[in-house]
């Protein structure tokens, strides 16, 4: 079901309101993203992770506050689905980025070095 993120955001000038515009488009499944009234991104999308977009729009701006999550419901609300309508195909899992990376260092030195 698609949701409608509200995130409020200081973009002060055109290229702040660019920049996260360009943040928000890059999270998986957003399907659109317009700015609202009082420096609010608007995003609309499917199994959008909006904790990801909060803090990929806090790397950039140091403030992002999510205002409102709320879904969507479909223009042509008839109340019956067609018979030729298949369920949804699942997809890949969301994924949001570790804040460290492990890194592993091996010593090439041989075993019977003497200088520690």
């Amino acid at each position: 079901m698609k949701k409608k993120i509200v995130i409020n955001v200081p973009m002060h000038n055109e290229k702040a309101r660019s920049k996260a515009m360009s943040i928000a488009v890059n999270v998986p499944g957003v399907a659109a993203v317009s700015i609202g009234e009082n420096d609010q991104l608007v995003v609309t999308g499917e199994r959008v992770d909006s904790v990801c977009l909060a803090k990929a729009l806090r790397k950039k701006f140091c403030f992002a506050d999510i205002v409102s999550i709320e879904d969507v419901k479909p223009a042509n609300s008839s109340g019956s689905s067609s018979p030729n309508s298949s369920p949804p195909r699942p997809t890949m899992a969301q994924y949001c980025p570790p804040a460290y990376y492990e890194r592993v260092v091996y010593d090439s030195s041989p075993p019977n070095c003497t200088i520690l």
